[in-house]
């Protein structure tokens, strides 16, 4: 028997390719590309950022008579002498002045930036723009109202946080003004969370530098008085959640006389959040929104949000939608997986889900309540998780948040409120503990991976009970997941095997004395095989020393799946009953749950207790061959059965996938009546 091919079942999503402009003519001169070439070196090489009216490095930039697209940028012709000759070249320089690379559209040096911020970009590795800051930048610069959409992880921060400082470092009022003592911020964003404020003004900060702004968060959970004096003394941007902002606008200590730039981070989850009144208090506390310019950003669009953006941006507003009437409204770079899981298993399954998929790196838990955080977090062994929710207090959210950024430990257990507007770019795995609420939850949390442009995995756990609501999350949010099991002993002993080995490289070889006479006598001793002995330490060290079954349908280890194949077509449950009658005790099948029928009808998948695999295994195996073959004599095939619901009762209509492992037995003369497998 040969090992079967496993079932594709899930879309491979193509990735967008980059535009690449095109190489300079061959027919250019050497001298003449010397020429551009140190042309190009002193314009990159300027101090100042460039008038509204330069064409820099192909692309012009008084955005308000040019075509914003980047392609058109990308062709845009300097005129007939520079044709073919005044590329950018990638790479690095030749000494012999070969032919120029292609130059990537995307590019920091394409757009107005600053040297001094263009070198703020490099430090943290930013060479290129995401496509929502490329498709925005001159609109937001160019002073107009706008709404951006992106799927969550793309740099929707950025999109705002390098426009506005470009557009007020070349205002004449601000620059004026902005190391006054006392001075009115000329910037104040909102965000629905304290964790994403501080990340918005971080991100303010940290580039804002380049420019000499200064910058204060402000959030409920944090004393007043630093707040206040930070205000009192002037700011330039204020970043914060609605309600404290709301606080200190309504105490006179925020005064938007002098607002130029109001931006609604993460709109839609304000209004999950019940920000509603604040947010619209605070748009509507500036005295003349005709001189205040106005920016959302958002994942989804609620119809709140556009009634927001109907209300308080400018009817010449810009649209700048990167999600449109795609049906994949998730993240394309994030693998969905779907598990089913009872609620008593998840702490188990989810250990055993973060060895087999986390790869070692950063992962987010999340649960519906601050109790489930909590008591998941210390059901995860060995100190690796800690739980991050509303209960707890702000100074050790902060140190939590510090501590898992820096890798310190490994497993963020948390709640939507608490997770919310987290970017930490390289977190591996999300697992979500129960489906949630609507799609666009889902969108947000399995958005925590596959950000900057890496790749991710989101693993929904889901019971009986809540089965209802994976096709409403799939059809809103245009995916769909891929149906796995929860992880077997194989796939457990592989993930944690791959972790003892390293732990086992890392030990230094000067204690290797110490231990040889004591191997050397368990290897004679023991009978077995240098190999084998190493195993045995592998699975001591792993922490699984015995195998224990797991059932597909509730992922417990109180059961264990059996597959049952019949040489004709199952039309019903009481017909496999009736094929497992044939051999089994009533006694036997008392104790078969979960029935339910493939959907090619020629077998049936079910559940029974550990103690009973050995006994329907060998006795359906000497109802067929007459005899109990030796395990040794199995062979070991991967298999896919598509069960139906359908014929299961559920309320979930459809296939669905389960992979496993099975042993085949094999009757006199290669036929089959009835197989009994291990799941």
């Amino acid at each position: 028997m040969s090992k079967a091919d496993p079932i594709k079942k899930v879309k491979k999503l193509k990735s967008a390719d980059k535009v690449v402009a095109p190489s300079p003519s061959p027919s250019a001169s050497d001298s003449e590309k010397k020429k551009k070439k140190k042309e190009k070196k002193e314009q990159l090489n300027g101090t100042s950022p460039p008038s509204p009216m330069v064409v820099e490095n192909g692309v012009h930039a008084n955005g308000a008579s040019e075509d914003k697209s980047l392609k058109r940028k990308k062709n845009k012709v300097l005129s007939d002498e520079e044709k073919g000759s005044k590329k950018l070249k990638v790479g690095g320089n030749s000494e012999d002045g070969a032919a120029e690379g292609a130059v990537d559209p995307l590019a920091v040096t394409n757009f107005r930036i600053s040297k001094s911020l263009r070198d703020k970009l490099k430090s943290k590795g930013i060479e290129a723009l995401f496509p929502i800051q490329a498709q925005t930048f001159d609109d937001v610069f160019d002073g107009k109202d706008l709404v951006g959409r992106a799927r969550t992880g793309q740099g929707k921060t950025l999109a705002f946080v390098l426009p506005i400082l470009e557009s007020l470092t070349n205002n004449a009022e601000f620059k004026a003004n902005k190391r006054a003592y006392g001075r009115s911020p000329s910037v104040i964003v909102l965000t629905p969370t304290r964790e994403l404020a501080k990340q918005v003004h971080s991100d303010f900060e940290f580039y804002g530098q380049s420019v000499g702004l200064t910058t204060v968060c402000v959030y409920g959970g944090a004393p007043y008085p630093p707040q206040e004096n930070a205000l009192r003394r002037g700011v330039d941007v204020v970043v914060g959640t609605p309600g404290r902002i709301k606080d200190h606008f309504n105490r006179g200590s925020l005064n938007l006389k002098t607002l130029k730039f109001r931006v609604l981070d993460e709109a839609d989850e304000m209004l999950n959040m019940g920000f509603v009144d604040d947010v619209e208090t605070i748009l509507g506390g500036v005295e003349d929104a005709t001189t205040v310019q106005t920016l959302l950003f958002s994942a989804t669009m609620p119809e709140w949000v556009k009634q927001i953006a109907s209300r308080f941006l400018k009817p010449g507003k810009t649209t700048v939608d990167l999600v449109g009437d795609e049906k994949m409204k998730a993240s394309a770079a994030v693998k969905h997986l779907l598990m089913p899981c009872v609620y008593f298993a998840r702490a188990q399954v989810v250990a055993d889900i973060i060895s087999c998929y986390g790869s070692g790196g950063r992962c987010i838990v999340f649960t519906e309540t601050k109790n489930d955080a909590s008591e998941l977090a210390g059901a995860l062994s060995h100190g690796v998780a800690r739980a991050l929710h509303g209960d707890i207090s702000q100074a050790v959210r902060e140190q939590t948040l510090a501590a898992f950024r820096s890798a310190k430990f490994t497993v963020l257990v948390a709640t939507d409120v608490a997770a919310r507007g987290l970017d930490i770019n390289d977190v591996q795995l999300v697992v979500q503990c129960e489906p949630p609420r609507d799609a666009e939850t889902y969108i947000h949390r399995s958005g925590r991976t596959g950000r900057a442009g890496k790749l991710g995995i989101s693993v929904m756990l889901y019971d009986r009970k809540k089965e209802y609501m994976i096709a409403q999350i799939e059809r809103k949010a245009g995916f769909k997941f891929e149906r796995i099991a929860a992880p077997q002993p194989a796939d457990i002993a592989k993930a944690s095997a791959t972790s003892s080995i390293d732990s086992i490289r890392e030990v230094s070889d000067s204690v290797l004395p110490l231990f040889r006479v004591a191997a050397q006598e368990l290897l004679d001793s023991s009978g077995l095989t240098a190999v084998d002995v190493i195993a045995k330490a592998l699975a001591k060290i792993s922490g699984h020393t015995d195998v224990k079954r797991r059932s597909l349908f509730t992922s417990t280890d109180d059961a264990t799946t059996l597959y049952l194949q019949a040489g004709s077509t199952i039309y019903s449950p009481t017909y496999a009953f009736n094929c497992l009658r044939k051999f089994l005790s009533e006694e036997s099948i008392a104790e078969v749950r979960r029935m339910q029928l493939t959907a090619d009808g020629k077998g049936a998948v079910f559940d029974v207790p550990p103690k009973l695999v050995d006994e329907i295994v060998s006795v359906a195996t000497a109802a067929e061959v007459g005899m109990a073959e030796e395990e040794e004599d199995m062979e070991v095939e991967e298999v896919e059965v598509e069960v139906d619901n359908g014929d299961s009762g559920s309320s979930v209509c459809g296939s669905y996938v389960i992979r496993f492992y099975s042993f085949t037995f094999q009757g006199s003369g290669g036929k089959r009546f009835c197989t009994c497998q291990e799941v």
